[in-house]
């Protein structure tokens, strides 16, 4: 019978030990997510700025498939303008784009792998169209020039956050 005892006096210190244990840790974690002294580590700078710089795209491209939309639903340009006077490949290319552009956003505001994908077809596709095909946007080296910057910026930042993460 002492032997019962024992074991089970043995148990309840240890469940109490835990106990205090957990409690311990809980008040560390509780007074660590109040603290308003919050430790800036500069280990993900990079990484920081393409979510920035993410965000920003994101917001250039809600703004982009918005005014896609604005054109197929005729709220921006005059009757002669309107979608259905235009070519059969300007349709296709703006409707395209309307419904991509706002796909890439939400993908690039979540910073996820596929927003990032999608955007940087939005990127390639808006460039080949207006270099191969002039006819259906006009084929202006400035929004080329602008797409390849922005291609180029993203690139760059991808490269420097990667750096920053070990393999």
């Amino acid at each position: 019978m002492s032997e019962i005892s024992t074991r089970d006096a043995a148990r309840d210190g240890a469940s109490a030990r835990d106990s205090a244990r957990d409690n311990a840790r809980d008040n560390a974690m509780s007074v660590a997510a109040i603290s308003s002294e919050r430790p800036e580590s500069d280990d993900n700078v990079w990484t920081r700025r393409l979510v920035l710089f993410l965000r920003v795209m994101a917001l250039l491209s809600v703004l982009k498939g918005l005014y896609h939309w604005a054109q197929v639903t005729g709220f921006v340009g005059g009757e002669d303008e309107a979608f259905e006077n235009q070519s059969m490949a300007w349709q296709a290319a703006t409707v395209y784009f309307a419904v991509i552009e706002l796909v890439a956003a939400v993908g690039l505001w979540l910073a996820t792998p596929w927003g990032a994908v999608v955007w940087l077809t939005t990127v390639v596709s808006m460039a080949v169209i207006e270099l191969m095909f002039p006819g259906i946007y006009g084929g202006s080296l400035i929004v080329v020039g602008v797409e390849a910057f922005m291609l180029a910026a993203y690139l760059a930042l991808a490269w420097m956050a990667a750096r920053e993460r070990p393999p």
